[in-house]
């Protein structure tokens, strides 16, 4: 396990936990921010914060320091699609993230 500041731009993760107080955790709750949804890392601000981060079909500027208390898991087999076994896993995972966009 991991947190989302250190997911690379272009990688997916799958969101664990949102460890920080319970207006800002609920907010990011109301934008897609739950366990078990797939986050995306999109692009990143030239000075390098903040990043924005796809997650069910929004994108959002997150600063590192909230990224920070963001835990995140590696992609696994049981996350991608039914379809997967036919498919190389990359593929696999690029389709997952366009379905929950």
């Amino acid at each position: 396990m991991s947190v989302l500041s250190e997911l690379k731009v272009g990688n997916s993760a799958v969101l664990v936990a949102l460890n920080l107080p319970d207006s800002v955790q609920n907010h990011l709750m109301h934008m897609g921010f739950v366990p078990n949804s797939l986050v995306t890392a999109l692009r990143r601000a030239p000075a390098g914060d903040p990043t924005v981060y796809g997650v069910g079909g929004m994108e959002i500027a997150l600063r590192h320091e909230t990224a920070d208390s963001i835990s995140i898991r590696a992609l696994d087999v049981k996350d991608y699609p039914a379809s997967a076994p036919s498919k190389s896993p990359k593929r696999a995972v690029v389709e997952l993230a366009e379905a929950r966009r």
